[in-house]
């Protein structure tokens, strides 16, 4: 074991608290929150149960990991969530002035679609 992968091994959390790892050293049923969404989970309120720990830029790094058999399945939006969702996204997308909805959300600096605020481009 290296020096680095030695100073980062603490699988019983003496040093660090909780059970700590070094980078690809977490032994299975460990996942983080990325891993853990890939799978179609979440961590469903469960406390961190160890972290991984590396040498990164500015310093130290740190990655929590969850326990996967206390992971909870994703929550999918319900029906009116989901109407509520696209009417937002819609509404981006609608022009203030013209009343046209673009293939782009309108940006909020000019309030209004790029054909509504530059007219005189659209001619030349």
């Amino acid at each position: 074991m290296s020096r680095i992968r030695a100073a980062f091994h603490d699988p019983d959390g003496t040093r660090y608290g909780i059970p700590t790892f070094w980078w690809k050293g977490a032994p299975a049923g460990y996942a983080a929150r990325r891993q853990l969404r890939v799978a179609g989970l979440r961590p469903g309120g469960q406390p961190v149960a160890a972290q991984i720990l590396w040498r990164g830029v500015g310093g130290n790094r740190v990655a929590y990991l969850y326990r996967v058999e206390l992971a909870l399945p994703k929550r999918t939006a319900t029906p009116a969530q989901m109407r509520a969702i696209t009417a937002a996204l819609t509404a981006r997308r609608t022009c203030r002035v013209c009343g046209v909805v673009r293939p782009y959300c309108i940006p909020r600096s000019l309030g209004e679609c790029v054909d509504c605020a530059y007219p005189m481009e659209e001619a030349a």
